[in-house]
């Protein structure tokens, strides 16, 4: 949509309806021109692609716990290729995209001068456009991803995770490993002592022979299915410590994408005029903004006749 946005601001620049805003518009529309502009546009795109895919599954409610490793993986793999061997193709495609659309690409050898400001300025920094857009930009960014990736995917989280993709039943539970679920009941002591760990062992051990050997779960994909087909069967009164351990493998990873969720939307909710707003209100705002999809079905006249029925009013 680079060509449509540039059409406007050139239009709004030339239009007298917005005069006392010149010069707001012809100083977005100069950056908008600008290489720094375009750069920056790119890195993002190209950042947040290649993490998409990795966000879009840790914020599903029914989460594929292989897929979740595998895409962790993938996007640190993808950020250490992009850091070392992507440079050269990257600038490649910003300087095609600026020569594209009249964009002036600055040698990189040359000074760095920052939009809007003096080159004598930028001179004094002694900073070139390679050491900024390069190194301080590009390199500087795709550390931070990277940074924050292995903060939040350590060793024990993503052991964590590889632990909770042994209960997973696809292919007829290949990925299933009776060592990978007691370490996994190991995280939870609280839960289960030593005994309880005894215990779970063996029936791990009944457990898979029975689910192989049962049609009734043959083609489930994810752990979720699994949970509904032991209810249904029954079996989760039959496996109860297995079930058990199951119920905390599908809490964890959506309590935490809700959280996630909710401090996402907070901005949303408790904005400058609500900043007084006591913590069971925004609760309540809090759980149908995020549940909006659900609470968009409720009947507007079942609201009100739930409302005044609570008590008496003067005026009905």
């Amino acid at each position: 949509m680079y060509e449509a946005i540039h059409d406007v601001l050139v239009d709004l620049g030339d239009d007298p309806a917005y005069k006392d805003d010149w010069t707001k518009i012809h100083f977005v529309t100069g950056a908008f021109e600008n290489f720094e502009f375009v750069f920056f546009a790119h890195l993002m795109y190209i950042i947040l692609g290649y993490t998409n895919e990795l966000s879009e599954c840790l914020q599903r409610r029914d989460q594929d716990i292989l897929n979740a490793i595998s895409l962790v993986n993938v996007a640190k793999k993808r950020m250490q290729e992009l850091r070392s061997d992507g440079w050269d193709n990257f600038l490649e495609k910003v300087t095609s995209f600026c020569d594209k659309h009249g964009v002036e690409v600055p040698a990189m050898d040359g000074d760095y001068v920052p939009y809007g400001k003096s080159a004598r300025k930028g001179r004094a920094q002694k900073q070139t456009n390679d050491d900024h857009f390069r190194r301080e930009v590009y390199i500087g960014v795709i550390d931070q991803i990277s940074q924050e990736l292995d903060n939040r995917f350590d060793e024990i989280n993503m052991e964590l995770l590889s632990c909770m993709s042994a209960f997973s039943p696809f292919k007829s539970f290949a990925s299933f490993d009776a060592q990978k679920l007691r370490r996994l009941a190991e995280f939870y002591p609280k839960e289960f002592s030593n005994n309880n760990l005894l215990k779970l062992e063996l029936q791990l051990d009944n457990y898979i022979d029975d689910m192989r050997h049962d049609d009734s779960f043959k083609g489930l994909d994810n752990i979720v299915d699994l949970s509904i087909k032991l209810i249904e069967t029954k079996r989760h009164k039959v496996y109860d410590m297995v079930y058990d351990l199951l119920k905390l493998v599908l809490l964890l990873p959506v309590a935490m994408a809700s959280v996630g969720r909710e401090f996402s939307v907070m901005v949303f909710v408790k904005t400058k005029l609500r900043n007084k707003m006591g913590d069971s209100i925004l609760d309540d705002c809090l759980i149908t903004f995020i549940e909006r999809d659900i609470f968009f079905e409720v009947d507007g006249d079942d609201i009100i006749n739930t409302f005044m029925s609570l008590r008496k009013r003067r005026i009905k």
